[in-house]
């Protein structure tokens, strides 16, 4: 078990660690996104889908507040007003036409204003287009393959494939991600940003699931079935690489918690000259 020692030194070491890149690699400093310490918000977005997500959750926390705001006051009201105290003797109705009318419209209303927003932003993950680029994810007990197959590589190799493991976590100072433990794997799967990108995830054994916080991305990976999905990547900031982490997010074994998914997204001339001298 981890001790509160070794926890600090890992932020500690972070820190520092960025500090140091920011103040001494200021042109190539890389952009990450991970789980932070007491996180209680989403990860910052990095595609539109994502983006969708999270106003589509924020639209959802005002209807909420408003429902309850509302209905808690209605009853503490009811409560207070209607109390044994003031109304020793209740009120002889049984029902109220005007009153039935509009508890039962203005929810209608009310999911009609959140169903808009839901069945477009459904669509948009639904949507496939044309994509610029294919990749094959595999998973297994308990690491990542990947197959990219669009590229004629040096030596007529049509296609790249290699498995992605998890860096220990004595390991992870020589990686400089000290302060992402059970994060990071070699080797990370680069991919180009404001590219359209097509996901055909699939598993080798048992239940697998892919999943990136900042893409929105959670798509299972089954045995003997072939699920697609699509990826966009919007946010990178100077044609500076970004670093995001997602790991597996489906109970697949004793190591369930140790297949960790890092990708590197560059800009796409410099995807082409990867692939080119790959």
């Amino acid at each position: 078990m981890m001790s509160k020692d070794f926890s600090f030194k890992n932020h500690l070491y972070t820190y520092c660690f960025g500090a140091w890149c920011i103040k001494y690699f200021p042109d190539t400093f890389v952009y990450a996104d991970c789980p932070e310490k007491n996180q209680l918000f989403m990860q910052d977005p990095a595609s539109p889908m994502m983006e969708g997500m999270i106003y589509f959750h924020n639209l959802l926390m005002f209807c909420m507040v408003f429902v309850g705001v509302f209905v808690f006051y209605m009853l503490f009201y009811c409560i207070y007003t209607f109390s044994h105290e003031k109304h020793p003797v209740p009120a002889q109705f049984s029902h109220n036409s005007p009153l039935e009318i509009v508890w039962t419209i203005l929810p209608a209303i009310i999911l009609l204003f959140i169903a808009i927003p839901s069945f477009t932003l459904l669509y948009s993950l639904d949507e496939l287009i044309d994509p610029q680029l294919t990749v094959k994810v595999i998973g297994h007990q308990w690491y990542w393959s990947y197959e990219i197959s669009d590229y004629i590589l040096r030596d007529n190799v049509k296609k790249v494939e290699f498995d992605s493991y998890m860096v220990p976590t004595e390991s992870l100072l020589n990686t400089g991600w000290v302060g992402c433990r059970l994060l990071v794997s070699r080797p990370e799967l680069i991919l180009p940003s404001e590219t359209h990108i097509r996901l055909l995830i699939s598993s080798a054994d048992v239940l697998h699931s892919w999943a990136i916080p900042s893409f929105g991305i959670k798509i299972d990976a089954c045995p003997g079935r072939l699920t697609q999905g699509s990826l966009f990547i919007n946010r990178i900031l100077d044609k500076k690489p970004a670093v995001f982490f997602g790991q597996c997010s489906e109970i697949c074994g004793v190591n369930h918690g140790f297949m960790p998914i890092t990708i590197l997204a560059v800009s796409p001339e410099k995807y082409k000259s990867l692939m080119t001298i790959a």
